[in-house]
């Protein structure tokens, strides 16, 4: 999650047509302050380390999104650098997508079980990455 307007829009509309999904937002290990918001049940100031998967996450979560997060997501999930990293190169050998790594946190979160048994959605949005680094990292994983 970074400002939470994506996952809270798709969860709005999600809310209205299935009540019973279950809907999470995803943040990485090096800044996730909604899980530590959501956790304390108010908003929280966390540490932000800058990594490669820099179109999620930040210091805190807006106290406005914050509420809004709370009544329509069940949580969320957090994976680490090297759980994104290995969905990177997972997605681009099975489906030939290049994907950032703040796309493929959704998915490292599915692949980790984080998010239950049962049908799991992952929303992959977000291809901006430099292809030599994108090479140096799926290299790695």
């Amino acid at each position: 999650m970074g400002r939470g307007g994506l996952s809270c829009g798709i969860a709005a509309v999600l809310r209205q047509r299935a009540p019973r999904v279950r809907i999470y937002a995803v943040e990485i290990e090096t800044a996730a302050p909604l899980a530590a918001s959501l956790a304390a049940g108010e908003p929280r100031t966390v540490e932000y380390q800058p990594s490669f998967v820099d179109g999620i996450g930040s210091k805190m979560v807006f106290p406005n999104m914050f509420e809004r997060a709370r009544g329509l997501l069940d949580g969320s999930l957090v994976v680490t650098l090297t759980e994104a990293a290995q969905a990177m190169k997972l997605v681009a050998e099975r489906n030939r997508i290049i994907v950032e790594g703040a796309a493929a946190c959704a998915v490292a979160a599915a692949l980790a079980g984080r998010a239950g048994s049962g049908k799991v959605v992952a929303i992959v949005s977000g291809g901006n990455i430099d292809m030599d680094k994108f090479a140096q990292l799926i290299s790695k994983a």
